[in-house]
């Protein structure tokens, strides 16, 4: 049985689909208790990402949120960031204004340390939605939280979707694949919402119209970032709708029926130039590796977007 609220800290690299899963925790307080967002450099670099962040807070009405600034680029590789998806400020669409709640002092990585140590072991899960540098950075600086963290349920990788900035390989675990190899390895519980999933959970016309339908001002914003964000999915894959890739991650801990896995194991190439960046899972079972992932495969898309839509209305 699952015991709510869950404690959680996001970290993330906003994105219009980072923002979803941003409004979708802060709109779930009876199963969600967000200790905190940490951003990282990704969609964009670091300076909007913890920018965004804040912006997504303050439409949420939440300007009491902690937010965090963490690692500015990949552990050892260059960042690269994807404003050819989600425009030069990462949440293009809706124009909103600059947040007036301030940035945390404290560094983020150090804030994800000091909480794991702080928290009784087991009870803070982990959500990246973003290149895993600021989780795989707290690992090597504090090795003792690794045992203590509850669970770790990230949007990345793909397996039967393969690439969506590679052909290989995913866009966060391709951004920092050795960050990804650390987490992966790391022992900790793990749950991997993956391309192969998040593709399954279209912005359809009629869900995009449920979100403005709300009448509210998180409504109209939400399906204007959808609007924007669709166009270039819609173009690439020819599909009805764009995906909302993050908010998988906080839909799993809220409603976990929503979506089926296999416990399997799950490695993180880091040295081909061919295929860096790819999660190798293991689906059907043809090495004798060890499983260390719950890698989800499916979904009930609707079931997702009903939950999505009701907890965006309830700001």
């Amino acid at each position: 049985m699952t015991q709510f609220p869950r404690k959680i800290i996001i970290d993330t690299d906003p994105g219009q689909d980072d923002a979803f899963a941003i409004l979708l925790a802060l709109g779930s307080p009876a199963e969600i208790d967000l200790l905190g967002i940490v951003a990282v450099a990704g969609n964009v670099p670091l300076a909007l990402t913890q920018k965004n962040a804040r912006m997504i807070c303050e439409l949420a009405g939440k300007p009491a949120t902690k937010v965090f600034a963490g690692c500015d680029r990949p552990l050892h590789r260059k960042l690269v960031t994807a404003e050819h998806v989600h425009g030069k400020t990462g949440l293009d669409g809706p124009v909103l204004p600059d947040p007036v709640m301030p940035l945390q002092e404290q560094n983020g990585v150090a804030f994800i340390i000091e909480t794991l140590r702080r928290e009784p072991a087991h009870t803070v899960t982990l959500c990246p939605l973003g290149p895993l540098t600021n989780i795989a950075q707290a690992f090597l600086q504090a090795p003792d939280i690794i045992g203590r963290v509850q669970q770790i349920v990230l949007m990345g990788g793909a397996y039967f979707e393969v690439g969506n900035i590679t052909p290989a390989a995913e866009f966060n675990i391709y951004v920092d694949p050795e960050a990804a190899e650390i987490v992966f390895k790391s022992g900790v519980p793990l749950v991997v919402m993956p391309l192969d999933v998040t593709h399954k959970v279209l912005t359809t016309r009629a869900r995009v119209e449920a979100f403005r339908g709300l009448g509210c001002e998180v409504g109209r914003v939400a399906a204007e970032w959808a609007d924007f964000f669709e166009r270039f999915d819609m173009e690439k894959y020819g599909s009805e709708g764009g995906p909302l890739h993050d908010p998988t991650v906080i839909a799993y801990l809220i409603r976990p029926d929503l979506f089926k896995g296999r416990h399997i194991n799950v490695e993180i190439e880091t040295k081909s130039e061919l295929t860096l960046g790819m999660t190798v899972a293991d689906w059907w079972g043809v090495t004798d590796r060890a499983p260390n992932a719950l890698f989800i495969g499916d979904v009930d898309p609707q079931g997702f977007f009903d939950l999505l839509t009701e907890r965006l209305g309830r700001l």
